[in-house]
């Protein structure tokens, strides 16, 4: 049956079939994110042909009633999200970039000495960390993990914005939703890490090469593109993986009216910018910047975890979108809509295994729930043009109505499965309440260096001022009074165990005042630093259980010693 067109379909007619220029303005589109779909498509729709543009009262008005769907998924999403807010203590990350943007200030502000941050962490410590300082400042870990969830609204809105522009408003709906009740999204807009921000910029970048259309003055939307792209890329350098897409949809969007040179043209301005700015920013960083990103990136270590199982894992999280996506893919190829839309619509499907692949291949399920996260972001476009034509295949009126109801009503399940997952993906690592309440008076009464398994919990808790980092020593590296290390600095916060004989000669001489070792982490240097402690006048002092379950340990334990020397 004959079936109205989205503004994808004319937006890619305009170029096959002779219609108005490639570099004619599309009047009547609207500039605010998740507003619809251009005025002229809708009218084109109708069986109208004026190119009278939405002006006045009644603009924004069409503009408002347009958008009430998006406030619904965003409340739904926002009510999902804040529930997980103070669902757990800080997880390691959590505390680490925020402990460290609190420390980046009081360099900026009063020329501090910090650690080499640059050298261990995955993104740029100038970027997101200070950010998430300033909303941890305002409302401690609640309120940074608050500004996550905005990153994620705003992602939640670009979804909608993008789809609209892409293939209509109902499609748009069911992306936005998708999307919004995802496991990894709700959890990701309760997590303060660069995650929920890389998100948002990426999304911020695909948006711009999508909102150009066919416009011929697109330079200045590909020139923010790109820049959206270096900052995502700087702020969490594994989201480069995601540029490839942005690309691919800045070439497609145009192709069909424009042709292939304009469609490299853009590409290539996307991608010039991108790299200039990351060049430049690599440039004033320094090379602690490259090393950080050579070590943290292009040379993870990998995994125990088999491939099968992150597999697993990615599918019980956004199986039904990947599914969706590829359903996409399959009507427009058989419905013979154009091989630009099916390439489109493949390369959006794509994105959502390129992050599951990536980490299938280094055998780790570390961060594969953010990575999905930024997949799903893409492919839950070519999901909801599945939904769209699903109900658009229904006979119009009564029939078409109830469809559309009843794909609202199904939605039900995944926000169900995602309300549940994203509680089991917050809540999965040991609650430290019981252990910063033990160590609190500790490391008050007994000022000195100390050593602690994963010391980036009670650094955040814990630390009175910025020049207390120098007391915490991690089993990874041992920190000296002055600063530096007994390693190299990408030793520090690497995972892997330092180095067993630097520890016994510290150890030997009662460096430290207070040990803390839970060992879980670097389980076999732990018991070779635990024997080194019963030699050298170390006695243990609590032992705080401490979450999980470390076989053959049992329940995993925080043992506190201090020194006491002989007298």
């Amino acid at each position: 049956m004959p079936q109205p067109k989205t503004s994808a379909q004319y937006l890619f007619a305009r170029g096959e079939s002779g219609g108005a220029p490639a570099d004619a303005p599309v009047t009547g589109s609207t500039d605010a994110v998740g507003t619809g779909v251009p005025a002229e498509a809708e009218r084109l729709a109708a069986g109208t042909g004026g190119r009278q543009p939405l002006t006045g009262p009644r603009g924004w008005g069409q503009r408002i009633a347009g958008a009430w769907p998006l406030l619904a998924v965003l409340v739904v999403q926002t009510a999902l999200s804040v529930r997980l807010l103070r669902a757990d203590t800080a997880f390691q990350d959590e505390a680490l970039y925020l402990w460290a943007g609190h420390l980046q200030w009081a360099h900026w502000l009063h020329g501090t000495p910090i650690p080499p941050f640059p050298y261990y962490f995955s993104g740029a410590p100038v970027i997101y960390p200070p950010l998430g300082a300033l909303a941890d400042g305002i409302g401690g870990l609640a309120g940074a993990r608050v500004l996550s969830l905005v990153f994620m609204l705003g992602a939640t809105g670009l979804a909608w914005g993008t789809t609209a522009r892409l293939f209509g408003r109902r499609a748009a709906f069911f992306a936005a939703a998708l999307f919004a009740v995802l496991g990894p999204t709700l959890h990701l807009g309760a997590f303060a890490t660069y995650d929920a921000m890389a998100l948002f910029l990426i999304a911020l970048a695909a948006w711009f090469v999508v909102r150009a259309g066919n416009r011929g003055d697109a330079a200045g939307w590909m020139v923010a593109a790109g820049a959206a792209l270096a900052l995502a890329n700087a702020a969490a350098y594994s989201s480069v993986l995601f540029d490839v897409f942005v690309l691919a949809l800045a070439v497609l969007v145009v192709w069909p009216a424009a042709g292939g040179r304009a469609a490299a043209r853009r590409a290539a301005t996307v991608l010039v910018v991108t790299a200039a700015l990351l060049t430049a920013g690599l440039l004033v960083g320094g090379g602690s910047y490259l090393s950080g990103f050579q070590q943290t990136t292009l040379a993870r270590a990998s995994g125990s975890e088999s491939a099968l199982s992150v597999l697993a894992d990615s599918w019980s999280w956004a199986g039904l979108i990947f599914a969706l996506a590829v359903c996409g893919v399959i009507i427009s190829w058989a419905g013979r809509r154009g091989w630009v839309q099916t390439t489109l619509l493949a390369v959006l499907a794509i994105a959502m295994v390129a992050g599951p692949l990536e980490q299938a291949r280094l055998h780790t399920a570390a961060s594969l729930n953010k990575h999905v996260g930024l997949g799903a972001w893409f492919a839950v476009i070519a999901a909801g043009y599945a939904i769209d034509w699903f109900i658009a295949a229904a006979p119009a009126g009564r029939a078409q109505a109830i469809t559309t109801a009843a794909c609202v009503a199904a939605l039900a399940f995944p926000a169900v499965l995602g309300a549940s997952q994203s509680w089991q993906l917050s809540t999965s690592w040991p609650n430290a309440t019981s252990f910063v309440a033990v160590m609190r008076p500790l490391v008050a009464r007994y000022p000195g260096p100390m050593l602690v398994e994963d010391p980036s919990i009670a650094e955040y808790y814990l630390a009175v001022d910025a020049t207390q980092w120098r007391r915490w020593s991690s089993t990874r590296n041992i920190v000296l009074p002055s600063g530096a290390s007994t390693g190299h600095p990408t030793s520090q916060g690497i995972v892997g165990a330092g180095n067993p004989a630097a520890f016994s000669r510290y150890i030997a001489r009662g460096y430290f005042t207070l040990v803390a070792l839970n060992f879980a982490d670097t389980t076999a240097l732990d018991h070779a630093i635990r024997a080194e402690l019963s030699r050298h006048h170390y006695e243990p002092i609590q032992v705080v259980p401490y979450g999980i379950e470390v076989p053959p340990l049992g329940q995993g334990t925080y043992v506190i010693y201090r020194y006491e020397p002989a007298k």
